[in-house]
Protein backbone atom coordinates (compact mmCIF):
# COMPACT_ATOMS: atom_id res chain seq x y z
CA UNK A 1 0.00 0.00 0.00
CA UNK A 2 1.46 3.48 -0.81
CA UNK A 3 2.54 5.34 1.70
CA UNK A 4 0.19 7.94 1.80
CA UNK A 5 -2.64 5.52 1.96
CA UNK A 6 -0.86 3.82 4.68
CA UNK A 7 -0.47 6.76 6.68
CA UNK A 8 -3.82 8.06 6.14
CA UNK A 9 -5.18 4.60 7.51
CA UNK A 10 -3.66 4.63 10.84
CA UNK A 11 -4.31 8.33 11.33
CA UNK A 12 -7.91 7.57 10.85
CA UNK A 13 -8.39 4.46 12.49
CA UNK A 14 -6.93 6.11 15.65
CA UNK A 15 -10.03 8.63 15.37
CA UNK A 16 -12.25 6.14 15.00
CA UNK A 17 -10.80 4.17 18.07
CA UNK A 18 -11.50 7.46 20.19
CA UNK A 19 -14.78 8.13 18.53
CA UNK A 20 -16.83 5.27 18.66
CA UNK A 21 -18.33 3.82 21.78
CA UNK A 22 -16.80 0.68 23.54
CA UNK A 23 -18.67 -2.52 22.42
CA UNK A 24 -20.85 -3.60 26.27
CA UNK A 25 -22.83 -6.26 24.43
CA UNK A 26 -21.27 -8.56 21.51
CA UNK A 27 -23.33 -10.95 18.97
CA UNK A 28 -22.17 -14.71 17.88
CA UNK A 29 -19.59 -13.25 15.01
CA UNK A 30 -18.48 -10.08 16.78
CA UNK A 31 -17.68 -12.32 19.89
CA UNK A 32 -15.72 -14.54 18.03
CA UNK A 33 -13.70 -11.90 16.41
CA UNK A 34 -12.96 -10.44 20.09
CA UNK A 35 -12.18 -14.09 21.85
CA UNK A 36 -9.95 -14.85 18.85
CA UNK A 37 -8.76 -11.31 17.65
CA UNK A 38 -8.96 -12.67 14.58
CA UNK A 39 -11.13 -10.94 11.74
CA UNK A 40 -12.08 -13.35 8.85
CA UNK A 41 -12.56 -12.42 5.45
CA UNK A 42 -13.89 -14.38 2.17
CA UNK A 43 -13.00 -13.00 -1.07
CA UNK A 44 -11.76 -14.78 -4.45
CA UNK A 45 -8.51 -13.46 -4.91
CA UNK A 46 -9.20 -13.16 -8.76
CA UNK A 47 -11.54 -10.15 -9.19
CA UNK A 48 -8.89 -7.47 -10.11
CA UNK A 49 -8.85 -4.64 -9.83
CA UNK A 50 -10.78 -5.69 -6.54
CA UNK A 51 -9.38 -8.47 -5.20
CA UNK A 52 -6.29 -10.68 -6.45
CA UNK A 53 -2.93 -12.25 -6.29
CA UNK A 54 0.48 -10.45 -7.66
CA UNK A 55 3.13 -12.04 -9.53
CA UNK A 56 4.81 -12.95 -5.76
CA UNK A 57 1.48 -14.71 -4.80
CA UNK A 58 0.56 -11.59 -2.13
CA UNK A 59 -2.90 -10.50 -1.80
CA UNK A 60 -3.50 -7.14 -3.44
CA UNK A 61 -6.63 -4.45 -4.43
CA UNK A 62 -9.31 -2.24 -3.06
CA UNK A 63 -11.21 -5.23 -1.11
CA UNK A 64 -7.92 -6.12 0.71
CA UNK A 65 -7.43 -2.89 1.42
CA UNK A 66 -10.60 -2.16 2.71
CA UNK A 67 -10.16 -5.62 4.76
CA UNK A 68 -6.75 -4.37 5.91
CA UNK A 69 -8.07 -0.91 7.27
CA UNK A 70 -11.27 -2.74 9.30
CA UNK A 71 -8.83 -5.57 11.24
CA UNK A 72 -6.71 -2.44 11.97
CA UNK A 73 -9.75 -0.30 13.19
CA UNK A 74 -10.70 -3.80 15.38
CA UNK A 75 -7.21 -4.03 16.23
CA UNK A 76 -7.38 -8.12 15.42
CA UNK A 77 -5.24 -10.00 13.40
CA UNK A 78 -6.56 -9.98 9.28
CA UNK A 79 -6.62 -13.79 7.89
CA UNK A 80 -8.31 -13.58 4.27
CA UNK A 81 -9.42 -16.86 3.09
CA UNK A 82 -9.66 -17.40 -0.55
CA UNK A 83 -12.50 -19.04 -2.29
CA UNK A 84 -14.44 -19.38 -5.18
CA UNK A 85 -17.48 -16.87 -5.53
CA UNK A 86 -20.13 -19.60 -5.36
CA UNK A 87 -18.85 -20.96 -1.74
CA UNK A 88 -18.78 -17.32 -0.27
CA UNK A 89 -22.42 -17.07 1.15
CA UNK A 90 -22.34 -20.87 2.37
CA UNK A 91 -19.00 -19.99 4.46
CA UNK A 92 -20.49 -16.98 6.20
CA UNK A 93 -23.75 -18.84 6.93
CA UNK A 94 -21.51 -21.57 8.77
CA UNK A 95 -19.25 -19.56 10.15
CA UNK A 96 -15.93 -19.84 8.72
CA UNK A 97 -15.81 -16.39 7.64
CA UNK A 98 -16.88 -13.18 9.14
CA UNK A 99 -17.25 -10.75 6.85
CA UNK A 100 -17.57 -11.02 2.39
CA UNK A 101 -15.64 -8.45 0.61
CA UNK A 102 -15.13 -9.72 -2.57
CA UNK A 103 -17.40 -7.27 -5.00
CA UNK A 104 -20.39 -8.70 -3.96
CA UNK A 105 -23.42 -7.22 -5.62
CA UNK A 106 -26.48 -6.50 -3.06
CA UNK A 107 -29.81 -7.98 -4.35
CA UNK A 108 -32.87 -9.03 -2.57
CA UNK A 109 -31.97 -12.83 -3.04
CA UNK A 110 -28.68 -12.20 -1.42
CA UNK A 111 -29.89 -9.66 1.58
CA UNK A 112 -32.24 -12.50 2.31
CA UNK A 113 -29.65 -14.66 3.02
CA UNK A 114 -27.22 -11.87 5.00
CA UNK A 115 -26.90 -8.00 5.87
CA UNK A 116 -25.10 -5.68 4.04
CA UNK A 117 -22.68 -2.88 4.97
CA UNK A 118 -22.93 0.06 2.37
CA UNK A 119 -22.67 0.39 -0.55
CA UNK A 120 -19.12 0.72 -0.61
CA UNK A 121 -19.01 1.04 -4.35
CA UNK A 122 -21.02 1.33 -7.57
CA UNK A 123 -20.60 -1.18 -10.28
CA UNK A 124 -22.49 -2.36 -13.36
CA UNK A 125 -22.41 -5.40 -15.94
CA UNK A 126 -20.47 -5.08 -19.32
CA UNK A 127 -19.10 -7.66 -21.79
CA UNK A 128 -15.65 -8.44 -22.45
CA UNK A 129 -15.35 -9.73 -26.40
CA UNK A 130 -13.04 -9.77 -29.19
CA UNK A 131 -16.36 -9.63 -31.80
CA UNK A 132 -16.65 -6.54 -33.04
CA UNK A 133 -20.26 -6.52 -33.79
CA UNK A 134 -20.98 -7.33 -29.59
CA UNK A 135 -18.27 -4.73 -28.81
CA UNK A 136 -20.98 -1.59 -29.64
CA UNK A 137 -23.79 -3.17 -28.16
CA UNK A 138 -25.99 -1.08 -25.71
CA UNK A 139 -28.39 -3.27 -24.42
CA UNK A 140 -28.67 -7.15 -23.69
CA UNK A 141 -31.38 -7.81 -26.24
CA UNK A 142 -28.73 -7.13 -28.69
CA UNK A 143 -27.07 -10.59 -27.90
CA UNK A 144 -30.38 -12.45 -26.66
CA UNK A 145 -28.94 -14.79 -29.47
CA UNK A 146 -28.68 -18.39 -30.34
CA UNK A 147 -25.87 -18.52 -31.90
CA UNK A 148 -23.78 -16.77 -29.25
CA UNK A 149 -21.94 -18.58 -26.23
CA UNK A 150 -21.62 -16.15 -23.03
CA UNK A 151 -19.38 -16.98 -19.66
CA UNK A 152 -19.73 -16.01 -16.68
CA UNK A 153 -18.79 -16.04 -13.17
CA UNK A 154 -20.65 -19.24 -10.96
CA UNK A 155 -23.34 -18.43 -8.70
CA UNK A 156 -22.53 -14.82 -9.81
CA UNK A 157 -25.38 -11.37 -10.64
CA UNK A 158 -23.51 -12.00 -13.94
CA UNK A 159 -24.84 -15.40 -14.49
CA UNK A 160 -28.02 -14.29 -13.34
CA UNK A 161 -27.84 -11.69 -15.83
CA UNK A 162 -27.10 -14.00 -19.06
CA UNK A 163 -30.09 -16.39 -17.94
CA UNK A 164 -32.67 -13.58 -17.68
CA UNK A 165 -31.63 -11.29 -20.31
CA UNK A 166 -30.08 -13.81 -22.60
CA UNK A 167 -32.10 -17.15 -21.91
CA UNK A 168 -31.13 -17.63 -25.81
CA UNK A 169 -27.55 -17.76 -26.00
CA UNK A 170 -25.41 -20.31 -24.17
CA UNK A 171 -23.48 -20.00 -20.53
CA UNK A 172 -21.33 -21.40 -19.66
CA UNK A 173 -20.34 -21.03 -16.15
CA UNK A 174 -16.81 -20.61 -14.57
CA UNK A 175 -14.88 -20.56 -10.88
CA UNK A 176 -12.61 -17.87 -12.07
CA UNK A 177 -12.52 -14.84 -14.67
CA UNK A 178 -9.10 -16.37 -15.89
CA UNK A 179 -11.40 -19.47 -17.04
CA UNK A 180 -13.38 -16.86 -19.32
CA UNK A 181 -10.94 -14.62 -20.44
CA UNK A 182 -8.77 -18.22 -21.86
CA UNK A 183 -12.35 -19.25 -23.25
CA UNK A 184 -12.85 -15.85 -25.78
CA UNK A 185 -8.89 -15.87 -26.55
CA UNK A 186 -9.12 -19.22 -27.76
CA UNK A 187 -12.40 -18.96 -29.64
CA UNK A 188 -14.18 -21.02 -27.38
CA UNK A 189 -16.84 -18.28 -25.93
CA UNK A 190 -17.95 -15.08 -28.39
CA UNK A 191 -18.00 -13.02 -24.38
CA UNK A 192 -17.76 -12.70 -21.08
CA UNK A 193 -20.22 -11.05 -18.67
CA UNK A 194 -18.76 -9.47 -15.48
CA UNK A 195 -18.41 -6.04 -13.46
CA UNK A 196 -16.83 -3.38 -15.86
CA UNK A 197 -13.90 -2.95 -13.87
CA UNK A 198 -13.14 -6.52 -14.31
CA UNK A 199 -13.53 -6.11 -18.38
CA UNK A 200 -11.96 -3.18 -18.36
CA UNK A 201 -8.77 -4.33 -16.55
CA UNK A 202 -8.98 -7.71 -18.91
CA UNK A 203 -8.16 -5.56 -21.63
CA UNK A 204 -5.63 -3.88 -19.85
CA UNK A 205 -3.85 -7.15 -19.67
CA UNK A 206 -4.16 -8.27 -22.95
CA UNK A 207 -3.39 -5.23 -24.90
CA UNK A 208 -2.12 -7.06 -28.19
CA UNK A 209 -5.55 -9.58 -27.76
CA UNK A 210 -7.95 -7.89 -29.93
CA UNK A 211 -10.04 -7.41 -26.39
CA UNK A 212 -13.28 -5.08 -26.42
CA UNK A 213 -15.39 -4.04 -23.33
CA UNK A 214 -18.41 -1.78 -23.90
CA UNK A 215 -18.72 2.33 -23.15
CA UNK A 216 -20.98 2.07 -20.78
CA UNK A 217 -22.46 -0.62 -18.30
CA UNK A 218 -25.80 -2.72 -19.16
CA UNK A 219 -26.71 -2.31 -15.43
CA UNK A 220 -26.03 -0.50 -12.59
CA UNK A 221 -25.01 -2.62 -8.92
CA UNK A 222 -23.95 -1.44 -5.57
CA UNK A 223 -21.46 -3.57 -4.00
CA UNK A 224 -21.49 -3.91 -0.23
CA UNK A 225 -19.76 -6.28 2.58
CA UNK A 226 -22.01 -9.15 3.21
CA UNK A 227 -22.55 -10.52 7.27
CA UNK A 228 -24.07 -12.84 9.50
CA UNK A 229 -28.14 -11.09 9.40
CA UNK A 230 -28.38 -12.05 12.77
CA UNK A 231 -25.51 -9.94 14.71
CA UNK A 232 -26.78 -6.27 14.69
CA UNK A 233 -23.91 -5.78 17.12
CA UNK A 234 -21.18 -6.04 14.47
CA UNK A 235 -23.63 -5.04 11.71
CA UNK A 236 -23.07 -1.48 13.91
CA UNK A 237 -19.16 -1.96 13.94
CA UNK A 238 -18.89 -2.75 10.48
CA UNK A 239 -21.66 0.17 9.20
CA UNK A 240 -19.73 2.72 11.50
CA UNK A 241 -16.09 2.20 10.34
CA UNK A 242 -17.35 2.10 6.45
CA UNK A 243 -19.28 5.22 7.28
CA UNK A 244 -16.24 7.16 8.72
CA UNK A 245 -13.95 6.26 5.78
CA UNK A 246 -17.34 7.37 3.45
CA UNK A 247 -16.37 10.66 5.18
CA UNK A 248 -12.97 11.06 5.86
CA UNK A 249 -12.11 9.95 2.26
CA UNK A 250 -10.53 6.88 2.54
CA UNK A 251 -12.72 5.24 0.32
CA UNK A 252 -12.03 7.86 -2.37
CA UNK A 253 -8.39 7.68 -2.23
CA UNK A 254 -9.06 3.36 -2.06
CA UNK A 255 -10.73 4.10 -5.60
CA UNK A 256 -8.38 6.18 -7.46
CA UNK A 257 -5.79 3.77 -6.44
CA UNK A 258 -7.07 0.89 -7.91
CA UNK A 259 -10.04 2.12 -10.04
CA UNK A 260 -8.18 4.92 -11.73
CA UNK A 261 -4.30 4.55 -11.48
CA UNK A 262 -2.91 1.49 -13.27
CA UNK A 263 0.65 1.52 -12.04
CA UNK A 264 -0.74 -1.73 -9.76
CA UNK A 265 -0.89 -3.78 -12.92
CA UNK A 266 3.13 -4.05 -12.84
CA UNK A 267 2.42 -6.70 -9.68
CA UNK A 268 0.35 -8.90 -11.68
CA UNK A 269 1.90 -12.46 -13.32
Amino acid sequence: MPGMIRRLFLTSLTVLALALPAVTHAGQTLQRVIDFKTLKVGMTADQPPLNMLSRDKTLMGFDVDLARALANAMRVKLEIKVMPFGDLMTSLDDGTIDLVISGMAITPERSEQAAFVGPYMMSGKSLLTRDSVLAKVSGSEEFNRGDLTLAALKNSTSADFVREAAPEAALIEVDHYDEAVKLILDGDADGMVADMPVCRLSVLRFPERGLVTLDNPLTVEPIGIALNKDDREFFNLVDNYVEAYTRIGVLTKLRKQWLEETSWLAALP
